[in-house]
């Protein structure tokens, strides 16, 4: 049975097709593999496991489900979930892991990521990361009205869009340095990650003597996108959306 993985789906109310197509892909496809492991930005923003939106009733069902079935979900934190916690966790039947996950995977060292640690070129995002990262931060944050808090996510979104456009394409992709160091770091033969939006099964590449392969998850923009890993291979899928 293949492993998979999905990233960057980026859910909201405004694009119901998106959310259509991951519960096609927990109903129809995932019930037969081993794993799903979710590696960050699954809604386009995330403002509290208190808020009531109909969107997040619907997809932790979905994730239940799966769940409930017997195939284990895990999620790591993206850049736009990083406030998703135990409660909604608990509700859709997901485990949640740490920003950098290592596993075996087949036989093969792996490190999971969401992938903006690698974006360190992008210094004002970092800076905003180590900021809202901060549990100081955070309970400010979750301590205010659902409407403020929706209210600062619209704003948010507006100023990312704006600040990625606004930057060289290079400043938003991953630094080499900082891919390097990660895999010497980790002792991983293996690296999976999102967040950049450039999908691609990288070839493998020396780093400090060893050959070492980089993953990248699609977003969920255009298609849907989820990679499938086996004992005999892997594979970088993408999944249509259904024509309303």
């Amino acid at each position: 049975m293949p492993t998979l993985f999905i990233s960057d789906l980026h859910l909201t109310e405004a694009r119901p097709e998106v959310t259509d197509a991951l519960c096609r892909l927990l109903r129809e496809t995932a019930p037969g593999s081993r794993a799903l492991y979710i590696l960050g930005d699954l809604f386009d923003a995330y403002i509290g496991d208190d808020d009531d939106a109909a969107l997040l009733t619907r997809v932790a069902a979905a994730l239940r489900t799966l769940s409930r079935h017997g195939v284990p979900i895990y999620f790591v934190h993206g850049n736009r979930d990083f406030l998703l916690g135990n409660a909604f966790a608990e509700r859709a039947g997901l485990r949640l892991l740490d920003i950098h996950t290592r596993l075996n995977l087949y036989g093969v060292p792996t490190l999971l990521l969401h992938g903006d640690t690698l974006c360190t070129d992008d210094t004002a995002y970092q800076q905003w990361r180590a900021q809202c990262r901060q549990s100081a931060w955070q309970n400010d944050f979750l301590a205010q009205p659902l409407p403020v808090r929706r209210q600062f996510a619209l704003t948010a979104r507006a100023e990312s869009a704006r600040h990625t456009q606004a930057l060289e394409p290079t400043i938003t992709d991953v630094n080499p340095v900082a891919v390097q160091s990660t895999f010497v770091g980790t002792e991983v033969q293996r690296m999976i990650h999102g967040h950049t939006h450039r999908p691609a099964i990288h070839p493998p590449q020396p780093v400090a003597g060893s050959l070492r392969q980089r993953i990248v998850l699609g977003d969920w923009d255009r298609h849907g996108s989820v990679l499938r890993v086996a004992a005999d291979g892997l594979v970088l899928d993408q999944l249509p959306f259904a024509v309303s």
